[in-house]
């Protein structure tokens, strides 16, 4: 993070409408501010998952991969082709709200959906931001679905 900068909004992306909301209110602010923006994605197994060992799961399942997609998709959809700032993908394995928590140390914001998509994704879901809220190493935005067009008054 260089002096003068408006330093690493972080933002938890799960494909859910509202993690679409918040990746584009973290672009605008990355750019009003000058700073750069990581998305970031977390992958579990499902528990029904959990005697997996080295056996195929689900012709070819692979939550990995489709974080990966996920995301890239919801970034190229929501920043573009040429995103007006900085934007790392990060897919990280293992619980969402920890993994956030990890990426925002040092951050100078992290941004999640107020819902996320549930199920196997390991989606940011209302429990989740809440934990974030309570736990997190600098200040956390919570927005809605369709929230990051509402002007301040």
């Amino acid at each position: 993070m260089g002096n003068g900068t408006g330093g690493r909004i972080v933002v938890g992306v799960d494909g859910s409408a509202a993690s679409r909301s918040a990746l584009r209110w973290a672009v605008e602010q990355a750019r009003v501010t000058g700073g750069t923006v990581e998305a970031l994605s977390a992958w579990e197994y499902p528990a029904f998952y959990g005697w997996v060992g080295s056996v195929p799961v689900a012709d070819g399942f692979d939550p990995e991969e489709l974080a990966t997609r996920t995301l890239a998709e919801a970034v190229a959809e929501t920043a573009g082709a040429e995103p007006p700032v900085k934007i790392s993908q990060l897919v990280i394995p293992g619980n969402a709200a920890r993994a956030l928590l990890d990426t925002a140390a040092g951050a100078a914001l992290l941004v999640v959906g107020s819902r996320g998509l549930g199920g196997f994704s390991g989606a940011l879901l209302g429990s989740v931001s809440r934990h974030l809220t309570e736990h997190a190493p600098c200040p956390v935005v919570v927005l809605r679905e369709g929230q990051e067009h509402t002007g301040g008054a």
